[in-house]
């Protein structure tokens, strides 16, 4: 059976027709292509047709009005049911939908990218969009000052990953009655019951104890799904967000496959799919639209509840760089703060967070400053990380910044990130053994080799004051995922106030004809480095200095010259891991550039530190300027 009709006053007997069609269209693009999710698209189709046909507040038209609200499908695995929503609502076609989906070069991919402009971040790794959601919400309500609504749908699966619970806690702490999360409870995973199964009691308690609003509903009782959703819609004057519970059955409405365990991610064969479909009442036609969101104006700040004392906050920040001078001993941590504030001040897009080091990494700055602009996440760098990339879907140039090490904890979502096309700026601070008595566990040794490998990336390594602040603005204005390193320690002013330093460049600190040794460093070792060339110069060995500051992209130019001037004789020193590192990254540039005559000494972290001081332990790891000397010494002699 084929039915056809367009409705803009839609009924919950429309609202069922568009589930069917909704379940039937999941079946119909994941058997034509081969692949993909159909029953956990079926278990939640009645939720998605009673909310994009009647509570959904969106102009299709405009994907990009501030006004909309935003749909989120936490569990990206079902993109035939989202797909199936956007051919519903006439944004695409049936041939789209049946011979676009999981098909090379297509737009409908396996699951959910915002290459779709209908989609704010992408989605598939379990457990990170309800904490994007957190972040599209808290630019609703604190930056945008706008009455949308962020409507994330959850499957139960992914209710047990951490992520999901720090989602739920920072949404309560921040009152983000503009979030409901819609939890999927079909009862089944990828390979049987999930550890909760359709114990809704359960789920409820944990959610209110995380401080949301809880519903709990028959997923399939179309009129308790629309009485849930308006509660939960007529939440923004409260301050809770909204978590509707509800029980489903994977598979629903094909009685072959309803609650079987054997289903997961397995589309259905051709004629299994015509029984699915002649079951679920044929083919339809449905084009269903859903309310246009009214015209509204920012309302007035809320109360923000990181907003410190009048006393505690910094009035009139300086639009103005700050200025370091040569010489003058000052950390890149500190510079980070102080470059934010500038930042801040000359743009009103400019957001932080940081993961409860503030006071460390110097972003307290920019909370005395504007604390209407900051967001404290805790000891929660999953969820600041995902929080940067929701505010940064709405527009903002978010800035998220904790030490080092502890972002390996967030890199599946700076990972996402990436495939979002976020443009999400990382600061990282205490690198390395440079950090000192605290010991290998605050010492990131990874984080360079973390970085370089996200697509499209950018890792940034100043070594004093003025290149920090520089990069700090370059970054405002660098796409994707860019990465900053900073130190611990204090070290002397190398440049003076206002010089440039390009994303993909580096500099030379020292050169002349008569050089026969390149020493490279970044951060900590470019003094080192420095030092090792005085000790050189005393020997009667020229060595030529280079800061490599950006280390992705790297600067493959100057490499090769240096390269070729001091006969391929190269020192690189770095406070980290030898695996993807600096001489990593100094090593492939050189070898993409054909510079097959090199004498590479790659001085690095190989061992496992342990308590000392920064100059104890730089020496212990062999990246000091006598290790560097007598690297380079080294390999001058063996010519």
């Amino acid at each position: 059976m084929t039915t056809t009709g367009i409705s803009n006053d839609v009924s919950l007997d429309v609202a069922a027709d568009l589930a069917a069609q909704l379940r039937v269209d999941s079946i119909r693009s994941s058997t034509s292509a081969g692949s993909g999710h159909p029953t956990s698209s079926m278990s939640a189709a009645d939720l998605l047709a009673v909310l994009v046909s009647r509570h959904l507040h969106y102009d299709w038209d405009d994907p990009h009005s501030p006004l909309n609200d935003h749909l989120i499908f936490s569990k990206g695995h079902a993109s035939p049911l989202l797909y199936s929503v956007f051919r519903a609502v006439g944004v695409v076609s049936e041939d789209e939908l049946l011979n676009g989906y999981r098909r090379f070069g297509q737009r409908l991919e396996g699951h959910p990218t915002p290459i779709l402009p209908w989609v704010d971040v992408a989605t598939g790794s379990l457990g990170q969009g309800l904490p994007d959601g957190v972040g599209v919400s808290l630019a609703g309500k604190y930056l945008d000052r706008l009455p949308y609504r962020t409507w994330v749908l959850c499957g139960d699966s992914e209710l047990a990953e951490g992520s999901i619970w720090e989602a739920l806690d920072k949404a309560h702490y921040y009152r983000l009655s503009n979030l409901v999360a819609i939890l999927d409870v079909n009862r089944l995973g990828q390979r049987g019951a999930t550890d909760l199964g359709w114990d809704l009691e359960a789920y409820a308690k944990r959610a209110e104890g995380f401080g949301a609003r809880v519903l709990v509903i028959d997923g399939h009782d179309l009129q308790a799904i629309d009485e849930a959703f308006a509660t939960a819609a007529g939440g923004l004057a409260g301050a809770q967000p909204t978590v509707i519970v509800a029980r489903t059955i994977k598979g629903k409405g094909f009685s072959e496959v309803e609650d079987s365990p054997d289903w997961h991610g397995k589309p259905f064969p051709p004629d299994m799919a015509d029984r699915a479909i002649a079951e679920l009442g044929g083919v339809r036609e449905l084009t269903v639209r859903g309310p246009v969101p009214a015209h509204a104006e920012p309302g007035p700040a809320p109360e923000h509840p990181t907003t410190l004392a009048p006393q505690d906050q910094q009035p009139q920040p300086s639009r103005d760089q700050p200025q370091y001078k040569t010489g003058d001993k000052v950390a890149t941590r500190k510079a980070y703060g102080d470059a934010l504030v500038a930042l801040g001040a000359r743009d009103e897009k400019v957001v932080a967070l940081d993961g409860e080091v503030s006071n460390s990494t110097f972003t307290e700055e920019f909370t005395r400053a504007f604390p209407d602009r900051y967001f404290e996440m805790f000891i929660a760098e999953q969820q600041m990380v995902a929080a940067a990339t929701g505010i940064a879907a709405r527009g903002y140039k978010t800035y998220a910044s904790t030490f080092a090490a502890f972002l390996t904890r967030a890199y599946d979502f700076i990972r996402m990130g990436a495939i979002s096309g976020a443009n999400l700026r990382l600061m990282g601070s205490h690198a390395g053994v440079e950090i000192g008595a605290d010991g290998p566990s605050q010492m990131a040794l990874e984080d360079l080799a973390m970085m370089r490998a996200v697509h499209g990336s950018t890792v940034l390594y100043p070594a004093d004051g003025t290149s920090t602040v520089a990069l700090v603005d370059a970054m405002a204005e660098t796409p994707g995922i860019s990465y900053l390193r900073t130190t611990r320690g204090s070290y002397p002013g190398l440049y003076p106030p206002g010089t440039a330093f390009p994303v993909g460049k580096s500099k030379v600190l020292r050169s002349s004809d008569a050089d026969q040794v390149t020493l490279i460093g970044a951060g900590v070792t470019l003094h080192e480095a420095l030092q090792a060339a005085d000790l050189l110069a005393h020997g009667g060995i020229a060595a030529r200095v280079i800061d490599l500051y950006s280390v992705k992209p790297i600067d493959a130019e100057t490499l090769k010259a240096a390269a070729e001037a001091t006969g391929g004789r190269i020192v690189v020193a770095e406070d980290h891991h030898p695996e993807g590192g600096l001489g990593s990254a100094v090593a492939d540039a050189l070898l993409e550039c054909g510079q097959l005559n090199l004498r590479l000494a790659r001085l690095a972290v190989r061992g496992m530190p342990g308590s000392g001081t920064g100059t104890q332990l730089l020496a212990w790891a062999g990246i000091d300027a006598e290790h560097i000397a007598a690297a380079a010494r080294q390999l001058v002699a063996a010519q």
